[in-house]
């Protein structure tokens, strides 16, 4: 069954001087503001589409990676995954580097890499992005 998942931003004034405020529509766990200084320079609190990337795309890795290894007969106890990013003003996106530890009982190292090498290949929201170069740093804990 498909499932679709909504958001919506309201944005008042310039790019450079306004601001807006994100709304999770289908969680409803609320909203966050955005702007472009927090976009481009420091955070001060506010998001940016970039972390709103990263968060859709940590997740999903995970997911896909206790997945992959659950499939393969060594489920996981835990995976930590970080997804950072990388915005250049005037350029876009510029890539996204993952980092994963996991801690996988029965598992090498070799194989973690491999799995998590899969997981990113396969992970939906890797397969939207496909057109950002991304990299992955992987190891068992």
């Amino acid at each position: 069954m498909a499932t679709t998942r909504s958001a919506h931003t309201v944005w008042e004034g310039s790019l450079m001087e306004g601001a807006g405020t994100v709304t999770f529509d289908s969680s409803g766990i609320g909203s966050q503001p955005v702007s472009w200084p927090s976009r481009a320079e420091e955070a001060n609190g506010k998001t940016s589409p970039e972390e709103l990337i990263a968060a859709a795309h940590s997740s999903c890795f995970s997911m896909a990676l206790s997945h992959g290894l659950a499939g393969a007969g060594t489920p996981p106890t835990k995976l930590t995954t970080s997804a950072d990013v990388t915005f250049q003003p005037g350029t876009g996106i510029t890539g996204i580097h993952l980092t994963v530890e996991g801690e996988v009982p029965g598992l090498d190292d070799a194989a973690f890499v491999a799995a998590a090498e899969a997981a990113k290949a396969g992970c939906p929201v890797s397969q939207a992005l496909a057109g950002t170069t991304i990299t992955l740093s992987a190891k068992l804990a």
